[in-house]
């Protein structure tokens, strides 16, 4: 009986410390999840701020305004624009 009480001891503490074990690597990965759900959310906060951010870039207002202050370009208009007519191209495609 001695050995057989040796040997259920044995395979007794193999086992507790097994559990213990799973237990901590679950924790472990609970943990893990909660910070790349974590991550994902700022991810998608950034991502939602960075499209408002390049919605305002392209406003057309905001381009106009930056080509006529800082590249002090002037609005077109037809008194001032020449039309070039490009002669055809001999043998070229049609």
């Amino acid at each position: 009986m001695g050995r057989l009480s040796l040997l259920l001891a044995a395979v007794l503490m193999s086992c507790a410390i097994s559990l213990v074990t799973s237990r901590y690597q679950a924790r472990q990965l609970f943990v893990d999840l909660d910070r790349s759900q974590a991550q994902a959310r700022d991810l998608d906060n950034d991502w939602r701020r960075l499209q408002l951010d390049r919605a305002e870039l392209a406003r057309n207002a905001r381009v106009d305004r930056a080509a006529r202050e800082d590249l002090k370009m002037i609005p077109i208009v037809p008194d001032r624009t020449i039309y070039l007519n490009q002669a055809p191209v001999a043998g070229g495609a049609q």
